[in-house]
Parts: structure tokens; sequence; C-alpha cells
């Protein structure tokens, strides 16, 4: 299922190319909303699992989720 996390830190393209660099391999296309704030990151997340590592991997490349 899709899912839309806000997130700290994004400021611009260079900081989604990052994230899209750095996570795509694990979780498939990420798409993030720029035009927002706080930004938001949307891919598809099939268990709380995933969820939870893509929370932690967004952390440790400086991209904090906003727990809602």
């Amino acid at each position: 299922m899709k899912k839309t996390f806000q997130a700290k830190n994004i400021n611009c393209s260079n900081c989604a190319n990052l994230i899209k660099n750095s996570l795509e391999d694990d979780f498939g296309t990420i798409e993030v909303n720029l035009s927002l704030t706080p930004r938001e990151v949307t891919l598809e997340i099939t268990d709380d699992a995933k969820e939870k590592i893509f929370k932690e991997e967004m952390a440790a490349i400086g991209f904090e989720v906003i727990e809602q």
C-alpha cells in the first residue's frame, strides 16, 4: 500500500535525489513532494517491519520522519 510520510530537513531537489538514490534499491519508487512543508515522501510500504526499516534508513541519511 502507498504510504506518505512527513520528514524534516528536506530542503531541495538535492535532498530528494539523495533519498531516492539511497533508498530506491530497497524500497522501490519513492516520490518526494517539495511543494509542501513539511516535505512529504511517498512510497509503497508492505508491512510494519518495512516501515520501521524505512524510518531508520531515512534518519541514517539525515531526514527524520515526523511521527503523525
